[in-house]
């Protein structure tokens, strides 16, 4: 009974022994044999070659927009308000009346001199009548020479009286034609700050019956300071045309044209800056006094840039970088240095090369090293995908 189970516990045993040999065997075949791992697909990304073109320095400013022409309408005469001729915030033409004043007082004055100017004549006919009789008389001996030196100096007088009554009636004439307030420019009137049956009186210090504003051209004034003076605006300040761009502060570009009309002759020491103006047309009449603008103002001639989308710009840190993608269709990392906006593209100023092709979407998808499947696109988007930015 024991060499039976002596027997069994041998065979057991070695059956043990031949699993474990066997299990090595298979583990070392297996070990021996490589396993094959599906390779990840490429990652296909938009690619776009860098934009290589002459471009014009752009430098961006705020300012507001000021009138060429600025009027505070006041009276020339005193008198009562009788009629307002126009509707607030209207446009007028150049000598459109605005305002009437009482005419009545001054039609009167206007027929008194003329009464006066009628007895200045009747007195010049006169005493030449008489200076013509003692020139006469005084070449007979008839009249000694003191009366001829009377009717002498009456005459020069009557003439004198005469001038003064033709001035009189010239200015009771004027203030005449003052009574009808006319618009002295072009332009949008403000409101009118009196209402009919009012009196005004005249002078410097009387109240501004209304404010009249030029529409087109428009200024937009701007400050700029010491160093972009020197740089960009001293060396063209002079010259007749320089570019500027405006947009208003609902609009993503820029939407109207003008050039630098003039530059103050001096720099705020307390600011230091320099203020500059801009001449635009303005037909429409959208662009009003005192409204924020956006300027752009051409600092040099066109020199040749590198130019990129923004979105194919990414961050690291402190840095900038695009994904170049070569001819083998590798990823590589790229540091950059940008420049102003221009144009709907950004100004690479070093980094890249014109005709390199670099990521402009799909950025976050691929890294330096990859492999990508490169889908070629445009550099610059439609117009209508920029504004909707």
């Amino acid at each position: 009974m024991s060499v039976t189970r002596s027997k069994l516990a041998y065979l057991m045993a070695a059956g043990v022994s031949l699993a474990v040999i066997a299990g090595v065997s298979i583990q070392g075949q297996a070990e021996d044999k490589p396993v094959a791992i599906a390779a990840a697909p490429a990652v296909e990304v938009d690619v776009a070659p860098v934009v290589a073109r002459k471009v014009v320095d752009w430098q961006s400013y705020s300012g507001r927009l000021e009138a060429v022409e600025r009027v505070d309408v006041r009276p020339r005469v005193s008198g009562t308000i009788t009629e307002i001729h126009f509707k607030n915030g209207a446009q007028v033409k150049k000598g459109d009346v605005l305002f009437t004043i009482d005419p009545a007082p001054y039609r009167a004055e206007v027929s008194r001199a003329e009464a006066q100017l009628a007895a200045a004549q009747a007195r010049v006919r006169f005493a030449g009548a008489e200076l013509e009789r003692a020139t006469k008389l005084v070449a007979d001996s008839t009249i000694t020479r003191r009366t001829m030196d009377e009717r002498e100096h009456n005459a020069r007088d009557a003439q004198a009286t005469l001038r003064g009554a033709q001035a009189e009636l010239e200015v009771a004439r004027l203030n005449l034609g003052y009574t009808s307030v006319v618009a002295p420019i072009a332009g949008r009137v403000s409101r009118a700050e009196i209402t009919v049956g009012n009196v005004v009186a005249a002078g410097a210090g009387a109240q501004s019956l209304t404010t009249l504003v030029s529409v087109s051209p428009i200024y937009a004034s701007f400050d700029v300071d010491e160093q972009t003076y020197l740089r960009h605006i001293a060396s063209v300040k002079d010259q007749a045309g320089v570019p500027v761009q405006l947009g208003l502060a609902n609009e993503a570009e820029y939407s109207r044209n003008g050039t630098i009309d003039d530059v103050d002759n001096r720099l705020d020491p307390v600011s230091g800056t320099i203020r500059v103006r801009a001449r635009f047309d303005n037909p429409d009449g959208l662009l009003v006094p005192g409204l924020y603008a956006r300027l752009k103002v051409g600092g040099s001639d066109p020199q040749p840039a590198v130019m990129v989308d923004e979105r194919a710009i990414g961050t690291d840190q402190d840095k900038k970088f695009v994904l170049v993608v070569g001819d083998d269709n590798k990823v590589s990392y790229r540091p950059i240095l940008l420049g102003s906006r221009q144009e709907g593209l950004r100004i690479v100023t070093g980094g890249l090369q014109p005709g390199e092709r670099i990521i402009v979407n799909g950025i976050q998808r691929a890294r330096p090293g990859d492999v990508v499947k490169p889908k070629a696109v445009a550099m610059e988007r439609p117009a209508t995908q920029v504004a909707a930015r």
